[in-house]
């Protein structure tokens, strides 16, 4: 498949057909979901934030709306819908929801769970200051060039694991973000 032409439908249509397998062995027992929002466009988009710099955990980093389920969510899409409203501002009433990928343990603790949906290309975001520095959106079609993530293989506490690195613009997308961009292209049948 050529990435450069993927439009909306044929995504979607990739992503359905082509079901992840969700069931994964994790090791983190806290969870946590993020919402992958899919901008509605011809060109489709991915939007991203930008994490504060005063924020304890992940400072700066470019990362999905998302966090911790607390014990008002139904469920880890209502987890992941909640985070997108209060961090971006994404009515949960407009997103329609495409499916999960497989959970991410994360290096904090958490076995998170991506939530893919698609949004309206005319939402107002408002990034709640204390949480997210910026919101910007990525052509999704550049997000899943599998070429742009490299591999980096890191050592800590005795174990191996590898992180994916990319740049779009002057944002650095790495770690748990650039590997779930990176599942959803394999997913959707794109070669490494």
């Amino acid at each position: 498949m050529d990435v450069n032409a993927l439009d909306l439908d044929d995504f979607l249509s990739r992503f359905q057909l082509l079901r992840p397998q969700t069931t994964r062995a994790a090791l983190n027992a806290r969870q946590a979901a993020v919402l992958i929002p899919i901008v509605r466009r011809p060109q489709p988009g991915l939007l991203l934030t930008q994490r504060s710099a005063r924020l304890r955990k992940h400072p700066g980093q470019v990362a999905f709306p998302g966090g911790a389920v607390d014990s008002s969510d139904a469920s880890l899409i209502a987890a992941a819908l909640r985070e997108a409203h209060e961090e971006v501002a994404i009515p949960p009433e407009c997103v329609d929801i495409i499916g999960v990928l497989p959970p991410v343990d994360s290096v904090t603790g958490f076995q998170v769970t991506p939530v893919l949906g698609v949004i309206p290309p005319d939402l107002h975001y408002h990034a709640c200051e204390d949480e997210v520095a910026s919101v910007f959106e990525m052509p999704l079609a550049e997000a899943l060039r599998l070429g742009r993530y490299h591999p980096l293989d890191v050592h800590r506490r005795g174990n191996s694991h590898r992180v994916w690195l990319s740049w779009y613009q002057h944002y650095f997308v790495w770690g748990m973000t650039a590997g779930i961009i990176r599942e959803l292209a394999l997913q959707v049948g794109l070669k490494p």
